[in-house]
């Protein structure tokens, strides 16, 4: 089988078809989560702005979803408590918020040490508005920092289990004959051959792409598949006294948005905003970047900060259910998977919607309906084989197995938990391995080495932006793309030639993908 799309849902799929046994092939035209998986809010959580629009249902699943991967990945996705804070203007009643999130809790029976830390909502209460009132309401959720390194540790799972995966290839057309997909022709984007894979089932899980693969493949519905929505984010550094807990609150026109300590900074977003030209080229706008600021600054009008502050800005598609004229907040976001065999394209089947937090649900779903053997999330939850971060025996015995210091430890286990071992295997002897990436950060030259040879990066954005995501870091500067770019291209025995080749597609990418807030307000002017 083919899985088409290397995002969050794509390697999920990949992952639980090739335990289960099939011969799995996964294509990615790009890179793996670079599209839509690296350019989302970040947080894995049940869903209360479901709960608001009655979908229990689908709480339930993201509660449950949410369960198994704190349990299962304790390094990558942590508890983290969110704050409500809703100002004297709200249409939201304040017992029905709390009747909500005393619901939320009874069905997540999760929480626990995040949930009603009155320290928190203090800290909170003095940034906000004095000359308004708000409500405060405390709720535990959770986030994942880095979903790129999430799908980095997915995608490890599945070339374990026996998938094929391959990055940088795009597929050009689903070959239909007789009714029924039968393969694919696709492109190496960095050689340039083409080729023909034949196969009895194929997945279109490219998310906002999911019509192009339709539309190139000859394959025509009723209607589109997709009705792609921009969601836009700014990153602003820390402020003084910022809170630890994630707010959760209502922008200037009422709509609920974040506000979120991420990565030593801030996280603001995101917007919703139609999109119907190539996701690929999705940025955020000046006008979301203004209404994401003043947003914030409604809220804490005693923050002196200003578009300049911004270090960028970033913006993806959800890959929502096309519904017409409806309204984006009002659209589903629960996925749902089409089969093509009413269009002339049995055995082809396209996936619409989805999220961080259900990936896992999604792909089980996947893997039934076309008769793989998955396991239950039941027995997936019992599974022992995790390491804890946070326990001081696992980063000594990193720390002393490569070499390194007890902080470049931490950082390996916060990244790689089980494989962080593996990851520094040999370091011990080779200097040049044990260097950071770049002169602030604790991240060192073996985990680049690592993602060439174990990770399936073939490029240097590929380890920057995605398997060891430093560049998103608020240290860096072009003087830490070339020092990482020397450091990184020494090991791998890169020309002089390549080196400069790789900063500069590097730095290329990088600007494209997180975008200079006054960059957008020139552009939008012109």
């Amino acid at each position: 089988m083919i899985v088409i799309g290397g995002g969050i849902n794509g390697v999920a799929i990949a992952r639980e078809c090739a335990r289960g046994g099939r011969r799995t092939l996964l294509l990615e035209q790009q890179d793996f989560s670079a599209g839509t998986t690296s350019r989302s809010t970040r947080i894995i959580h049940g869903g209360l702005r479901y709960l608001e629009h009655g979908d229990i249902g689908q709480v339930r699943e993201s509660l449950r979803e949410r369960e198994w991967l704190l349990r299962r990945y304790p390094h990558l996705v942590q508890h983290l408590q969110f704050v409500v804070a809703l100002g004297e203007k709200t249409h939201r009643s304040a017992l029905a918020v709390r009747t909500g999130l005393w619901l939320y809790r009874k069905m997540g029976h999760a929480g626990q040490g995040v949930d009603g830390n009155r320290a928190e909502q203090d800290k909170l209460e003095r940034l906000l508005d004095a000359g308004k009132r708000f409500s405060l309401f405390s709720f535990g959720d959770a986030q994942c920092e880095f979903p790129e390194r999430l799908v980095a540790e997915w995608l490890v799972e599945a070339i374990e289990a026996g998938a094929v995966a391959r990055n940088h290839t795009k597929v050009l057309a689903v070959e239909i004959h007789r009714g029924r997909a039968t393969g694919v022709r696709l492109r190496d984007q960095l050689s340039g051959k083409e080729e023909r894979v034949p196969a009895t089932c194929i997945i279109n899980a490219t998310g906002p792409w999911a019509d192009d693969i339709c539309q190139t493949s000859n394959i025509q519905s009723q209607n589109p598949l997709i009705g792609g929505v921009r969601g836009s984010h700014i990153v602003l550094p820390q402020f003084a006294g910022a809170p630890e807990a994630a707010v959760y609150t209502e922008a200037v026109d009422g709509r609920p948005i974040f506000v979120i300590p991420w990565n030593e900074q801030m996280l603001v977003g995101t917007t919703e905003v139609p999109n119907r030209g190539d996701p690929a080229r999705a940025q955020p706008s000046a006008d979301e970047i203004d209404y994401l600021l003043q947003s914030l600054l409604h809220l804490f009008p005693s923050l002196r900060v200003s578009r300049n502050d911004i270090r960028y800005a970033f913006a993806g598609i959800r890959p929502l259910p096309f519904s017409g004229n409806k309204s984006p907040s009002a659209v589903s976001r629960k996925h749902y998977l089409h089969d093509h065999t009413a269009e002339g394209a049995a055995q082809m089947i396209s996936v619409i919607g989805g999220k961080l937090t259900t990936a896992g649900s999604l792909a089980r779903e996947c893997a039934a309906k076309i008769g793989v053997k998955v396991t239950p999330l039941s027995l997936a939850m019992a599974s022992q084989d995790v390491v804890d971060p946070t326990l001081e025996h696992w980063t000594v015995e990193v720390a002393e197995a490569g070499g390194i210091s007890a902080d470049s430890a931490r950082g390996i286990l916060e990244w790689y938990g089980k494989r962080a071992l593996a990851v520094v295997q040999g370091v011990r002897a080779r200097a040049e391995m044990r260097t950071p990436l770049c002169p602030h950060t604790r991240h060192i030259v073996a985990e680049a080495a690592d993602a060439f040879s174990h990770e399936c990066a073939g490029t240097l954005a590929d380890v920057l932006l995605r398997r060891v995501p430093v560049a998103l870091g608020a240290c860096w500067s072009p003087l830490c793309s070339r020092e990482a770019a020397m450091r990184i291209g020494a090991v791998m025995r890169w020309s002089e030639e390549r080196v400069a080749l790789e900063l500069e597609a590097f730095e290329k990418e990088r600007d494209g993908f997180l975008r200079n807030a006054s960059q957008s307000t020139l552009e939008a002017k012109a």
